[in-house]
């Protein structure tokens, strides 16, 4: 299987399109739910002489819209734009059928420094439910702004906590000609924007991993002609290589406390799972089988490994306890699951999963650890490297629109989808892992 098999060959397999140099992702809401909720963001009044060089307002639109569960309502139809409670007329927001409204106002100035004030009304009850006062520095965190406004709103009305806020990261890949490509890891905001290289290399890159408290990033890259784990600090240039052993080393993975990695290594011959203690180098084996064992991801307490095995003949998840060394089997279902990942509550597992008969179909899918239900929530057949958001809404992942490769998501419910493709250019895009909270 191309998971479990040779680890150079199967990134360079990923990216043999003729590709464009610079692009940028953009949000296609291709599904959203059956009825959405009709909210209104008025645009922020602003008072002063300084000029926000980001429209707040329009941000919060597009992400409200773009999660798929919102409807917004475009400016031209709203009969007024209040910024205060005076302005506020209910009766003229549910004639334009409005639920919600959102208003504010930013306060600049000369200096650079600034306040948004920024309210949410429920229309039909005629009562505001957030009032709040956010300071920000002008042209440096608009869109910071922007996107926790979006969270406020977006647990306000769905009980969920927003992650408007989190970034993604993500490989690239440009043809130079020949048989030469330039890798990039990227990270953007969870929209697409504000994308900026992190690493630049003429070998391939893959398998990005965060770190729980968003500072880091661990991946493998071939840049010495073998594949080595190395970790970089997402604010800086520093970047260190982990100790490199003969063979395969891939696969890192984040213990919940940063103070561990999870890796794949053969340096006995045949890939197992390894467990790095970041602070002493201690390096522990944790599986021990003549299968391959690959892609280890952890439980959210961090007391367990969940990682993919073709140990019973083909590639399954099992679950492995850290304390006790017991072994489980998660899943049954189909002849191929892997890629792993759990919810932050412990309860779903996200995976690609093929059905029996399906041919080379590779979809994502997402198991309930307490019914065991199954539930295939994409169709194209082309799907891989799925990534859970970190309030467990939805599962980013890779796949191919025509000879492209693009990122799109889909809710765990399945009622919500949206594409990530580039703006522009051929760019092929894989590789996608959503960070954690920004708190």
């Amino acid at each position: 299987m191309v998971i479990l098999r040779v680890l150079k060959a199967c990134m360079l397999l990923v990216f043999l399109l003729p590709l464009a140099v610079k692009a940028e992702l953009v949000v296609e809401v291709t599904q959203g739910v059956s009825e959405p909720t009709p909210v209104a963001v008025v645009p922020f009044k602003v008072m002063g002489s300084q000029i926000p060089s980001d429209d707040i307002a329009q941000v919060i639109d597009d992400d409200l819209s773009n999660s798929g569960l919102f409807e917004t309502l475009p400016r031209g139809s709203m009969l007024s734009l209040p910024s205060g409670e005076a302005e506020v007329f209910f009766r003229d927001w549910r004639m334009v059928k409005t639920d919600f409204l959102v208003t504010g106002t930013i306060s600049a100035s000369e200096d650079g420094r600034a306040n948004l004030r920024f309210q949410l009304w429920d229309i039909l009850k005629e009562s505001k439910l957030i009032d709040e006062g956010v300071d920000f520095i002008l042209d440096r965190q608009e869109r910071d702004l922007a996107h926790y406004v979006s969270d406020m709103v977006y647990e306000k009305l769905t009980g969920v906590r927003g992650a408007f806020r989190t970034r993604i990261a993500y490989v690239t890949a440009e043809a130079l000609g020949g048989q030469e490509y330039r890798y990039r890891i990227e990270v953007a905001d969870w929209d697409g924007k504000r994308a900026q290289a992190l690493l630049t290399s003429d070998e391939p890159i893959m398998s990005p991993s965060w770190s729980s408290d968003g500072k880091k990033l661990a991946y493998v890259s071939f840049q010495d002609r073998k594949p080595a784990i190395y970790i970089q600090e997402i604010t800086s240039d520093k970047q260190f290589r982990v100790q490199p052993f003969d063979g395969i080393n891939g696969a890192p993975a984040w213990s919940p406390d940063d103070q561990q990695l999870a890796l794949v290594l053969s340096r006995d011959g045949n890939p197992e799972i390894y467990v790095l203690d970041l602070n002493t180098a201690d390096l522990q084996r944790v599986t021990n089988h003549y299968g391959i064992d690959t892609e280890p991801s952890w439980s959210p307490d961090g007391s367990s490994i969940i990682f993919t095995s073709d140990r019973g003949g083909s590639p399954q998840i099992y679950k492995l306890d850290l304390a006790t060394r017991q072994l489980s089997r998660l899943t049954y279902e189909g002849n191929y699951n892997a890629r792993g990942s759990l919810t932050p509550d412990g309860r779903f597992l996200a995976m690609i999963h093929r059905s029996a008969g399906s041919g080379n179909k590779f979809s994502v899918a997402v198991q309930d650890l307490k019914t065991d239900r199954l539930d295939i929530l994409t169709e194209t057949g082309l799907e891989e490297s799925p990534s859970i958001a970190p309030n467990a809404s939805v599962v980013l992942y890779a796949t191919q629109k025509g000879t492209q490769g693009v990122l799109s998501a889909v809710s765990l419910d399945g009622f919500v989808r949206f594409d990530l493709p580039l703006r522009q250019g051929r760019l092929d895009v894989r590789e996608p892992a959503w960070g954690p909270f920004i708190d």
